[in-house]
């Protein structure tokens, strides 16, 4: 199962299916998680273990010691993030890197515009994120 920590309410109706809200980080040290999307914010008591952690890429070191997960992708506004955007005027996701989604499937580096986001751009990449590794790879051009 995948989860998502503190998400804003807003989010709440885009949500992939079968994505677990959560809203202390003693509820994530609860069992693995397939993909966890954990905010920079996030007070974690206790080790916590995911198959996927989609984080902020200035995401404190301190808070990445408590995560266990072979597969990090980071997210954000700066090149280095795996996931950003290459236009905010007119959105457009950039996948600057090769990913391997949870179940598999190869998402090599490409571009995807976005129309009619809901919210502002950045406020919606981590979000875009999650989607981007759950929906069928036959369908990444509508991921929004």
């Amino acid at each position: 199962m995948d989860a998502v920590l503190s998400c804003p309410p807003v989010w709440e109706q885009w949500l992939p299916p079968e994505t677990k809200r959560l809203w202390t980080g003693t509820e994530l040290s609860q069992q693995d998680w397939g993909t966890l999307l954990l905010p920079v914010t996030a007070e974690l008591t206790a080790p916590v273990s995911c198959r996927c952690l989609l984080v902020e890429g200035c995401c404190p070191t301190a808070l990445l010691h408590m995560v266990t997960a072979p597969c990090v992708i980071t997210y954000g506004l700066s090149h280095r993030d795996t996931l950003t955007f290459s236009s905010l005027r007119e959105p457009v996701l950039c996948i600057q890197r090769t990913l391997v989604r949870p179940d598999g499937g190869v998402i090599e580096p490409r571009e995807i515009p976005l129309q009619n986001l809901p919210l502002p751009p950045e406020q919606m990449l981590p979000l875009l994120g999650l989607r981007l590794l759950q929906i069928p790879l036959t369908e990444l051009n509508a991921l929004w």
